[in-house]
C-alpha cells in the first residue's frame, strides 16, 4: 500500500460509504466543467471557471491527502493503481470532513495529484492536446499556450513557485541535467521529444519560467505543408529535389517559424541507405531513415569542467563517417567546422540558423565563424561560406499564426568580396481574406537554378525545370 491512515483517526462507519455524499441539486453546473480527462476540455473556454468554494475545498482535501501518502512507495505504483488508491482515500476523506465534492471532481481531484507525482502536474492536460504548440510558464500565476498561431493565457495555475521548480527539475533530472540557483538555466527535453528551456530564480525575477515548444505526433511532410498553404506545390516539388540531389542547406528564420519542422520535412529526401549524425543543444529532430546517430551537448558539471559544446561533437562528427551531418542550430564557434564539413565531401549537411533574411543568414554565418578565434580575411570567409553553402530557405511565421516560406534563395558564387545570390521563389503577400487570412502567391522568378547540373546528375533535371 503506499498510503497509510493515522492511528488516531476513526474509520468511517459503514453506514454512509454506499454512495459518496453529491453536491446540492442547486449548485450551479459551472462548478463540475473541468472533471476527468475524457470529460473536461484541456483549457476552460471563455466564461469557464471553477468555483472558489469548490477549489478551496479541494486546497484542504490535497492537504490532507499529503499527510497520509508516502511518495517514495507511491510514485513506484503504476499510474492505475496509484489513481485508484487515491480515488479511496479521498472519498474517506470526502464524508469524514464531511466536504460538498461530487464523485466526478473526485475522480479529477485524483488525476491532478497523480499528475503531480508522475507527471507534470498542471501541465499534464496542455501536453495532451494536439493543437497545443507551445507551452510557456511564467511563474505560478501565469501559463500561456500557444494554438493555431496564436499565443493565449489560460486558467492552469500552480500551488506556488516551489512547484514550478519541482516540475522544472522533475523535467531536467530525467536526461541528466540540473537547475537551480547555481546553474539556473537549463535545456533539456521531455520523453516524447518536446523541447525545454528552463531559467529559474534569481534570474526569472517572477518566478521559475519553462518554455515547452512540443514534439509533434504528426509527422510533417513537404506534401502536408504543401496542403496547409505553407508552401506552394512548385516550392515542395523543388525543396524535395534540393533534398535528393545532397544540396547543403541552411534554414534560416525567427524564434517559433517552423525551422525544425521544415528541416525534418526535407530530411525525409535523405536516401535510406546514408549514414546521418545530428548534432543538437536538446536532441528533437525526428528522422526517419534507419542509420542516425543523434549527439547531443553536455553542459560543464558543478565543477565547471566535462562540457561538451557543439563544436566538440562537429569535430567528433567528422571522425565517424557520416554522409552527412545535421545541425539543430547553428549559433556559434560551430560554423567554420561545419562549413569546413560541407567542403569537405559531406554533401547534403543542413542547419538552421536565427536571421530575418537571407542576405542577414549570411552576415550571421560570417559572423559565428569570426566566433572562432581564425582570424581569416572577409573575402577568404565569404568564399568558404558561398562554396559551401547552396542553398537557404527562408521560413516566417506570420501575423496570421501561419508558417510560410518567404525565400527560397540559391547562392552562385563571388563577385569581388559579395557573394552572389538568386532568389528561386518568393512569397508575395497580397492581402487577406474575411477570415483574417493572409492571402499571397509563391512567386517564381523564372531564373534556371545553379544547381541544374547537380539535378541532372541524379536524373532531376526536368522535373527541376518544370517546377521553375
Amino acid at each position: 500500500m503506499a498510503f497509510g491512515r493515522r492511528s488516531s483517526e476513526p474509520l468511517p462507519s459503514p453506514a454512509p460509504v454506499a454512495e459518496p455524499p453529491v453536491a446540492p441539486a442547486e449548485k450551479p453546473k459551472e462548478s463540475h466543467e473541468r472533471l476527468t480527462p475524457q470529460e473536461i476540455k484541456p483549457l476552460p473556454q471563455e466564461g469557464e471557471k471553477v468555483a472558489p468554494e469548490i477549489a478551496s475545498t479541494k486546497e484542504k482535501i490535497y492537504a490532507l491527502l499529503m499527510e497520509q501518502i508516502d511518495l517514495t512507495t507511491a510514485s513506484r505504483l503504476p499510474r492505475d493503481d496509484l489513481k485508484r488508491q487515491i480515488i479511496d482515500l479521498i472519498g474517506e476523506i470526502v464524508m469524514e470532513q464531511k466536504l460538498l465534492i461530487n464523485q466526478l471532481e473526485q475522480q479529477f481531484l485524483a488525476n491532478q495529484i497523480v499528475d503531480d507525482m508522475l507527471g507534470l502536474g498542471p501541465l499534464e492536460p496542455l501536453l495532451q492536446d494536439e493543437t497545443i504548440t507551445d507551452i510557456m510558464v511564467n511563474g505560478p500565476e501565469q501559463v500561456y499556450i500557444e494554438q493555431k498561431g496564436k499565443l493565449r493565457l489560460t486558467e492552469v495555475k500552480f500551488r506556488d513557485n516551489q512547484h514550478v521548480i519541482s516540475i522544472a527539475q522533475r523535467i531536467v533530472t530525467a536526461v541528466g541535467r540540473r537547475v537551480d540557483e547555481s546553474s539556473p538555466i537549463c535545456d533539456a527535453r521531455l520523453m516524447d521529444g518536446s523541447r525545454v528551456n528552463v531559467i529559474a530564480p534569481p534570474l526569472a525575477i517572477r518566478g521559475c519560467s519553462i518554455s515547452i515548444r512540443k514534439f509533434s505526433k504528426k509527422k510533417i511532410t513537404l506534401d502536408i505543408m504543401a496542403g496547409q498553404g505553407n508552401i506552394s506545390h512548385n516550392v515542395c516539388q523543388v525543396l524535395k529535389i534540393a533534398g535528393a540531389v545532397r544540396l547543403n542547406i541552411i534554414i534560416s528564420g525567427g524564434t517559433g517559424s517552423g525551422k525544425t519542422t521544415l528541416l525534418n520535412a526535407i530530411s525525409q529526401m535523405i536516401d535510406h541507405g546514408e549514414r546521418i549524425v545530428t548534432i543538437e543543444d536538446a536532441a528533437e529532430l525526428q528522422l526517419q531513415q534507419p542509420h542516425v546517430v543523434p549527439l547531443e551537448t553536455r553542459p560543464a558539471n558543478l565543477e565547471g569542467h566535462g562540457e561538451i559544446t557543439m563544436r566538440d561533437l562537429v569535430k567528433n562528427a567528422l571522425r565517424m563517417r557520416p554522409d552527412r551531418i545535421i545541425l539543430g542550430e547553428v549559433r556559434g564557434s560551430e560554423a567554420i567546422d561545419l562549413l569546413q564539413a560541407m567542403n569537405t565531401g559531406h554533401d547534403g549537411s543542413m542547419g538552421t540558423l536565427h536571421a530575418n533574411t537571407p542576405r542577414e543568414a549570411l552576415t550571421r554565418l560570417e559572423n559565428m565563424i569570426g566566433l572562432a578565434g581564425i582570424n581569416l580575411p572577409s573575402k577568404a570567409v565569404r568564399t568558404q561560406i558561398s562554396s559551401a553553402v547552396n542553398l537557404i530557405v527562408q521560413i516566417s511565421r506570420m501575423r496570421d499564426g501561419i508558417r510560410r516560406i518567404t525565400h527560397v534563395t540559391e547562392l552562385v558564387g563571388m563577385e569581388g568580396d559579395v557573394i552572389i545570390t538568386q532568389d528561386l521563389f518568393t512569397f508575395e503577400f497580397q492581402g487577406e481574406d474575411e477570415n483574417g487570412r493572409l492571402v499571397g502567391e509563391f512567386k517564381s522568378t523564372g531564373l534556371r537554378p545553379h544547381f541544374t547540373h547537380k539535378a541532372a546528375y541524379y536524373g532531376l533535371d526536368k522535373k527541376l525545370l518544370e517546377a521553375m
